[in-house]
């Protein structure tokens, strides 16, 4: 019975992890993409908005959470784990909220993804931010997932991969917003 729960972690695990590197490849080809079309005459420069500096501080203590919240799990500190998995939910809706926030100030600015106003950067930048939410969103459901599954007591110290699987993508889902965030502050 062991082996078998051996085999199927791993098996479980190499699944995320391939789709994990299909998504990275995914935003390398848009960053890629975006830094050749900086070459472009009708490229037009912008600021991030202010609410991505907050929402990319909400991503990384969402992550935080999540750690504290495994941890938790782990030493048996049921409850406990179940308090920072309803704050990292938090935390991630807040992300969203404030991603949506970025989109008006973007819109605000002048800078649309579509129409005889847009431009290429500010479409780009739509559409990568927007990949991104969509992943967020995947997160979030995973997230959900596995607070029932944890409120159900179907996690325990020694059976926790589905708590594992949804903390490697929730972190995976922040760190590609860090690269981004950080590509786009870098690179406008």
């Amino acid at each position: 019975m062991e082996m078998e729960k051996r085999v199927k972690e791993r098996t479980f695990k190499q699944m995320l992890w391939i789709a994990m590197i299909s998504m990275t490849m995914m935003f390398a080809g848009l960053t890629s993409a975006y830094v050749v079309s900086r070459a472009r005459e009708d490229w037009v420069s912008f600021e991030l908005p202010s609410a991505f500096y907050l929402s990319t501080l909400l991503i990384v203590l969402s992550s935080l959470s999540f750690i504290i919240a495994k941890r938790s799990l782990l030493s048996g500190a049921h409850s406990r784990s179940n308090l920072f998995l309803g704050l990292t939910l938090v935390l991630g809706l807040a992300f969203v909220f404030y991603q949506f926030n970025g989109f008006n100030q973007l819109i605000e600015a002048g800078l649309y993804t579509t129409g005889p106003e847009s431009n290429v950067a500010s479409s780009f930048l739509y559409v990568i931010t927007g990949a991104h939410l969509l992943h967020i969103f995947a997160g979030i459901v995973v997230l959900i997932r596995v607070i029932y599954r944890n409120i159900q007591h179907q996690y325990t110290v020694e059976d926790h991969l589905g708590f594992t699987l949804g903390s490697i993508f929730w972190h995976f889902v922040d760190a590609l917003w860090i690269y981004l965030f950080l590509f786009f502050y870098f690179i406008r």
